[in-house]
């Protein structure tokens, strides 16, 4: 290993600033953690920034399963003035909608308040491990290279980076090359929500709102349809299998898809997410690849927002007005824990003594072409998401958060979403803090008393 330039100590390290990141380390400093935050990007919040919905709030009956962090940082949203809506879709399933803008001064006023410190455009380039010990991390950035050692480290990268890195066993997609969609979410001002309602009342067959998969929980497709008019958002999902969407991607109108999905960002402007486009069977993995499907991304966005000008009323004089930061990405690597989430976990609703958050989205896989892969969970309910999930094997003092958290091809595709990824970052920097705490020399977490984190995540709002 070269020398490094510097050498920096702290309690807990949070590599990845994305959603889980930012509430890992909100938590861990909270719970008296000296704590610091890295993202080789330009600003944290990572999809909370994009425009898309948070999924993975509320199950699929109504039962809560995302509070503590996660809501504050809506409530903090809403105090600056910013849209925050929670809506419905009555397939059913549970969103809120918020305002991007005011969420980028939200998420770096609580990261501040806690008191964490926040590495900006670092990457981290070096895994430093001794035997079962996660000691350090070497970063890059325009002050050289520093090596970063911490007692806890909490990998939050997305892809499972760190764990890769240090040679840790990881999964990938199928397995043979298969990897859900990737997606650039963009931006439309100016829409009319009434037309819009209007149409949907008046053409339910074009939108997403009845599926065979929730047909046990759902209400009826009369009851939905007046309910999401009544709601009054334009909260809405043009369906890939309705004869609208049929139509232009048959005419070569539109990119083949299964959805055109609508969410409001802010009443005041008109302004609406759209979360649409598609390109399946990239490994994120591959910079390179990634990288080709930018440009492609982007002629995706520009011949959506085109249609939506010309083929769907309430759009007729709305206008592209912004892009999220960065591509979507809905899975790539997932780590190989103590404990492996499994699709039938889900489905089953099952309940676990060593729970530290909640799960109740459906298992949600974006397949090629127009259609959707759903299983719901049983009787529309929530299960729950053991500590061993969040430890990686081989590693004494290192933790997972957010979607390459331990689990199948199937286990990833429900817990992957915003809702879920923010509730698993608050164990898992609650978890490092108190093991860190407890510790004067190196840090086993699987010592740390899984009643005691239980209770610390009760006490501070977490729902368990």
């Amino acid at each position: 290993m070269t020398q490094a330039v510097r050498e920096e100590h702290f309690d807990v390290v949070v590599v990845g600033a994305g959603a889980s990141g930012v509430v890992a380390a909100i938590a861990a400093a909270r719970n008296g953690a000296r704590t610091l935050l890295v993202d080789a990007g330009t600003a944290i919040g990572g999809e909370l920034l994009s425009g898309i919905n948070i999924l993975g709030t509320r199950a699929s009956n109504g039962d809560k399963l995302m509070a503590g962090i996660g809501d504050e940082l809506l409530e903090e949203c809403r105090s600056l003035g910013g849209f925050v809506a929670e809506v419905r879709d009555f397939r059913p399933l549970y969103f809120v909608s918020f305002d991007p803008e005011y969420m980028k001064v939200a998420v770096a006023s609580l990261v501040e308040r806690a008191g964490v410190e926040v590495r900006l455009y670092t990457v981290a380039t070096e895994m430093v491990v001794d035997g079962g010990q996660f000691s350090g991390v070497i970063v890059h950035n325009k002050l050289g290279r520093s090596l970063i050692r911490a007692k806890v480290f909490i990998d939050c990268t997305g892809d499972a980076d760190l764990v890769h890195g240090a040679g840790g066993a990881v999964h990938a997609g199928d397995g043979a090359g298969a990897f859900q969609s990737l997606t650039l979410v963009f931006r439309m001002i100016g829409v009319d929500t009434p037309r819009l309602l209007d149409f949907m009342r008046s053409h339910p067959e074009n939108f997403a709102i009845s599926e065979e998969a929730f047909a046990s929980i759902a209400p009826t497709r009369e009851e939905a349809i007046q309910g999401l008019y009544e709601q009054g958002l334009p909260k809405l999902a043009l369906a890939g299998t309705g004869p609208l969407l049929t139509q232009a991607i048959d005419a070569g109108e539109l990119y083949e898809t299964s959805i055109v999905a609508i969410a409001p960002l802010s009443m005041e402007r008109r302004e609406v997410s759209i979360n649409s486009t598609k390109i399946t069977n990239v490994d994120p993995t591959d910079t390179r690849a990634l990288s080709r499907s930018y440009a492609a991304l982007m002629k995706q966005v520009m011949t959506c927002a085109r249609f939506l000008n010309q083929r769907v009323p309430g759009f007729e004089e709305a206008r592209f007005s912004g892009l999220a930061p960065r591509i979507g990405i809905r899975e790539g690597r997932r780590i190989v824990g103590d404990h492996v989430l499994d699709g039938e976990h889900i489905t089953q609703a099952r309940k676990c003594t060593d729970g530290v958050a909640r799960g109740g989205h459906p298992i949600d896989v974006w397949v090629p072409g127009r259609g959707v892969h759903w299983k719901i969970v049983r009787d529309g309910g929530r299960f729950d998401i053991p500590f061993g999930c969040l430890l990686p094997q081989a590693f004494d003092n290192l933790l997972v958060a957010g979607r390459c958290l331990s689990s199948t091809r199937e286990g990833q595709a429900s817990v992957r979403v915003m809702g879920t990824c923010m509730a698993v970052g608050q164990a898992a920097g609650t978890a490092a803090a108190l093991a860190a705490r407890e510790s004067a020399g190196p840090v086993d977490l699987r010592q740390l008393p899984i009643a005691a984190l239980r209770a610390t995540l009760t006490d501070q709002g977490a729902l368990i």
